[in-house]
């Protein structure tokens, strides 16, 4: 066995998306109390690849037609059946072996859900029952999940909150020197960042801003759990270079100071954008974590102080844990005292005030842009704040935006949840409606989904439906709704024709695209 070494920060190498793993427990969820074995974890993979979550090469053409337009990573269109999951094995041979599994797919199973397993979220191991802690629980409940007639796929997402929930419990606790991992860096991540958070903010030198992109490196790499040294160190070079030290600079810092020219290879693109990028999904995801001026800083959110002391306070001590099970049985520790204590609520007025500042901040010709990046489903946005926004709730985001861009005299008022800055951290939450936007007398509702397909139709077009006639009654008859995602299905165009002959109430479903131009050449959001 390999002697332990310090090593940057890197979570994992398999599940990098931490969405991902919300759906690949719902499947796992299944099997919960199970006694795992190599065929237990071969079907499990199966599943996976039966929801389209995880997807091997090589396709049928029927296969192919299941997962059309459903990103990868997420649930395809349509469940395959049996005869297809059996070719996709068959087909796809998995060379993989991992400790205790037989190599294949049983291997393949472990890599999946090894991170999960760190996080606290499923303990498993051959054997032994697959067990689920209580915040692996939430985090597989995120998602309702049924199958149609047709066997259409349809999710939905009843509790987006349990997301954060899970993660934060988990982050708060996650060593770098765990069993799982066999590191010599000693700290918590999350813990450590807080911390020198604080420290920088109460130095009136740095003017309350947090820390750069460019000064993440020396977190990823960070031997210790001494936040008042990595303090001292970011203050020195601040001084040398202010906000501006070249790549070089930083690399210099990390491969020579930080790790005493221990590690002699590595990429520096890695160093500069690829880690500091995945390090900041992985705290954003928290809650506690804002991004300021335009991207550059990374910072405390404030509507979450009361959270954050209660972090600091119960965690900046830790245990140390040689063995892995407990380890687990430490992470799966519930902690309701974190989910107990509420985030500052955000007014109607102040999440219009949001929504104006990022008007001035973000111009239309991002916004468009931005737009057409989902539309296309490339999920692949360079824009240095929001990539970091998963794409559902971007959507939400940017058709806010895009109507107060365009038409500034309309009301809109999104309700999805927001950090202090009013960059939003998670889609509006179940039985409410997306955007709710006024103009004069009349009421808008805009619902957004990056659904598409029978998935769309499905999952949409009735609840739609419910939340036009309750924001009727809430404010006014003289309501519509306004419906985007990247392309409208021609059933869910069937079903919205039904809605309003059955039910006389207006959807107006519009491509990403035609939304786009039809904001660029109205000056109305109320269609008569």
């Amino acid at each position: 066995m390999a002697k332990p070494i310090y090593k940057p920060l890197l979570f994992t190498t398999t599940m990098r998306n931490p969405q991902r793993i919300k759906a690949m427990l719902w499947v796992l969820k299944k099997f919960d109390g199970q006694i795992l074995d190599d065929a237990l974890a071969t079907k499990i993979v199966g599943e996976t690849i039966q929801y389209g979550l995880y997807r091997p090469m090589k396709k049928s053409d029927s296969i192919k037609a299941k997962w059309l337009n459903a990103p990868m990573g997420e649930f395809g269109n349509e469940l395959l059946t049996d005869s297809e999951v059996d070719y996709m094995i068959v087909n796809n041979p998995q060379e993989h072996k991992e400790a205790g599994f037989e190599r294949g797919y049983p291997s393949r199973f472990a890599t999946i859900f090894d991170f999960a397993k760190e996080l606290g979220f499923v303990y498993f191991t051959p054997g032994e029952p697959i067990h689920f802690s209580s915040t692996g629980d939430k985090l597989a409940s995120v998602y309702d999940v049924n199958i149609t007639d047709d066997n259409t796929i349809s999710v939905e997402e009843v509790h987006p909150e349990y997301e954060q929930q899970a993660f934060l419990h988990a982050m708060c606790k996650s060593q770098r020197a765990n069993p799982f991992v066999k590191v010599l860096n000693d700290n918590v991540p999350l813990i450590l960042l807080l911390q020198v958070l604080k420290k920088i903010n109460a130095d009136p030198r740095w003017n309350g801003k947090g820390v750069t992109r460019k000064e993440l490196p020396l977190f990823i790499f960070w031997k210790s759990n001494d936040a008042e040294a990595l303090y001292q160190r970011i203050c020195k070079l601040r001084e040398e270079y202010r906000y501006n030290p070249s790549d070089e600079v930083i690399i210099d810092i990390c491969r020579n100071e930080i790790m005493e020219g221990q590690m002699k290879k590595f990429d520096p693109a890695s160093v500069i954008t690829e880690y500091p990028d995945e390090y900041i999904r992985k705290m954003r995801i928290t809650g506690l974590i804002s991004l300021r001026g335009a991207g550059r800083f990374i910072d405390l959110n404030h509507n979450e102080d009361e959270r954050i002391d209660y972090v600091l306070k119960h965690y900046s001590t830790y245990p140390r844990f040689d063995s892995e099970r407990d380890y687990f049985n430490y992470m799966a520790e519930p902690d309701e005292n974190l989910f107990a204590i509420e985030a500052i609520h955000v007014s109607t007025s102040q999440s219009e005030d949001y929504l104006k500042k990022w008007v001035k901040e973000i111009n239309w010709s991002t916004i468009k842009k931005e737009l057409q990046v989902l539309a296309k489903r490339s999920r692949t946005s360079d824009h240095q704040i929001l990539k970091f926004i998963p794409a559902p709730v971007r959507l939400e985001f940017l058709s806010a935006l895009a109507i107060k861009s365009r038409l500034p005299e309309v009301r809109v008022i999104p309700n999805y949840a927001c950090d202090d800055t009013g960059l939003p951290t998670s889609t509006a939450g179940g039985g409410i409606g997306d955007i709710e936007c006024f103009e004069n007398a009349n009421g808008i509702l805009v619902e957004v989904t990056m659904a598409e397909g029978r998935q769309q139709t499905v999952m949409e077009i009735w609840p739609i439906s419910r939340h036009l006639n309750e924001f009727k009654e809430k404010y006014t008859p003289n309501s519509q709704c306004v419906f985007i995602a990247p392309s409208i299905f021609s059933d869910s165009q069937d079903q919205i024709s039904f809605v309003k002959e059955k039910k006389e109430q207006t959807i107006r479903p519009y491509p990403i695209t035609d939304f786009i131009e039809y904001l660029e050449t109205t000056a109305t959001l109320y269609s008569a």
